[in-house]
């Protein structure tokens, strides 16, 4: 069930989306005119636009692959493991917190991970592992905010929205492996 504060999100306003089928199961990415609002994985595009619907129910959804074509090639080309950038403009309510939580993921460089607790400690807050992991899981953007780098302290896979097998592939696709804080220039 979405959040009571994100399920009128969107009042007022045009989304437009599409969705693509990539090596990870179908995406959906979400656009308003002000930047991605939604990036969402699944074995079904009708399933993630019914949740799309859902969680935007006050907005006009629109669907509009030519206009999405930008944005999703370089998503595409990601998830093919081509390219990494994936600094794309974004339009996402979040708290304060959420959006601390979400600027050290994206600080995150690609192939490295960060355990749940090395994240609480880069927010200021080394005793709310558990607040720092519902704040990743809050991510409406997944891929372009990079839930899927934060992992177990002992270096296992947490949950991750998508499945943990769709998480260990994002990682083996980046050839992600966790930091080691005691090494020099890590």
């Amino acid at each position: 069930m979405t959040p009571a504060r994100y399920r009128n999100k969107g009042r007022g306003s045009t989304i437009t989306f599409t969705t693509f089928a990539s090596p990870r199961g179908q995406v959906l990415l979400a656009a308003t005119q002000r930047g991605i609002c939604s990036v969402t994985l699944g074995a079904s595009a009708a399933r993630l636009e019914a949740e799309l619907r859902a969680e935007f129910s006050a907005a006009a959804l629109v669907r509009d692959d030519q206009r999405m074509q930008p944005f999703a090639r370089r998503i595409a080309r990601y998830l093919a493991g081509g390219n990494p950038d994936l600094d794309l403009p974004l339009d996402i309510n979040a708290t304060v917190f959420q959006r601390k939580v979400w600027n050290i993921l994206r600080s995150i460089p690609y192939g490295t991970t960060r355990s749940y607790s090395e994240i609480a400690r880069c927010a200021g807050k080394p005793s709310a592992v558990r607040a720092i992991a519902r704040a990743i899981a809050t991510n409406q953007v997944a891929l372009l905010i990079p839930c899927h780098r934060a992992i177990r302290k002992d270096g296992d896979l947490a949950g991750y929205r998508w499945g943990v097998a769709r998480k260990a592939a994002l990682l083996a696709q980046e050839g992600a492996r966790k930091r080691n804080p005691t090494k020099a220039g890590t």
